[in-house]
């Protein structure tokens, strides 16, 4: 079960970017039973080790900005190792822990809505058309990119949570015309080594299981290289779609929601994603051909 567990995880971090640790702790403390230190632990090592494979695959696909990469690792890196002093500072840190989820929960449907109000934007701004081919070169701004990696270094450090939720959300406000192919690109190769110091700090200080690491590891290694697979060569508005269904599950559950709630507002996504959304665009696309004429009239 464990390994069935990181092979579906696997591939939702391939695919999205994210959810490894928003997903995999809770699966870990409210499934399998594992105490919350060890959850963080395993996971945050079992992480070290599977996102290169999936940090791979997009970087042959150049879907990484090294520019991005290199601002967010100045700021993430020792805040990492940070997050786990200060974790062991605080004792237990369960309140701050549960402090941290609630805020990244309500961050990740503000990211949903995001979303889905830019994607909606786009369409009416170009009905029926992609415009996924010629997209702007970004600007970076590097002392927000610093304090970005810095703040989800601590995060990640302390709860194993924010390595690909927290940056992704934070890259969709900071650079709002970045592809969405390029976000899961560039999040899971900064990820390597934020997670990787993060990694470190438990090996030294936390509380590290050997035989739960290996049974993830068996599943999550083929499912993030067969979710980077898919993603790499996707559509973005696909990848964009199946990234506000994982926010939604992994919001609710960061947010303390029951399976139930979850199955059924992950249910509901989907279904917009799939039939809503199409359909939405299909309108837009039908009453285009009847604007054009006026428009056309106008610029005569």
């Amino acid at each position: 079960m464990l390994v069935a567990a990181g092979f579906g995880v696997g591939i939702v971090v391939g695919l999205t970017g994210m959810g490894g640790g928003a997903l995999m702790t809770p699966v870990l403390v409210l499934f399998f039973g594992i105490p919350p230190l060890s959850a963080v632990s395993s996971d945050l090592v079992a992480s070290a080790i599977m996102k290169p494979v999936g940090s791979a695959v997009h970087i042959r696909r150049g879907r990484v900005d090294w520019r991005l990469v290199k601002w967010l690792c100045i700021g993430s890196i020792p805040a990492a190792f940070c997050g786990v002093l200060l974790s062991k500072a605080l004792g237990d840190g369960e309140r701050v822990h549960d402090v941290v989820q609630i805020a990244l929960g309500i961050a990740l449907l503000l990211a949903v809505a995001g979303l889905v109000g830019r994607s909606f934007i786009r369409l009416r701004e170009q009905p029926g058309q992609s415009s996924e081919r010629e997209v702007p070169r970004v600007t970076v701004r590097p002392l927000a990119t610093v304090i970005l990696g810095a703040v989800g270094g601590v995060v990640v450090g302390m709860t194993s949570v924010g390595s690909g939720s927290l940056i992704i959300v934070a890259l969709l406000a900071l650079y709002p015309t970045l592809r969405a192919n390029d976000i899961v690109g560039t999040d899971l190769v900064q990820a390597v080594p934020l997670v990787g110091a993060a990694a470190l700090g438990h090996l030294i200080f936390g509380d590290f299981q050997f035989e739960l690491t290996t049974a993830l590891l068996l599943g999550s290694i083929p499912g993030v290289f067969l979710g980077a697979q898919v993603s790499s060569r996707a559509p973005g508005s696909l990848v964009r779609r199946a990234l506000a269904v994982v926010l939604i599950a992994s919001a609710l559950k960061l947010l303390h929601a029951s399976n139930t709630v979850v199955v059924i507002a992950v249910a509901i996504a989907i279904l917009g994603a799939t039939v809503g959304w199409p359909a939405l665009r299909r309108r837009l696309a039908q009453r285009r051909p009847q604007l054009e004429p006026a428009e056309l009239s106008a610029v005569g």
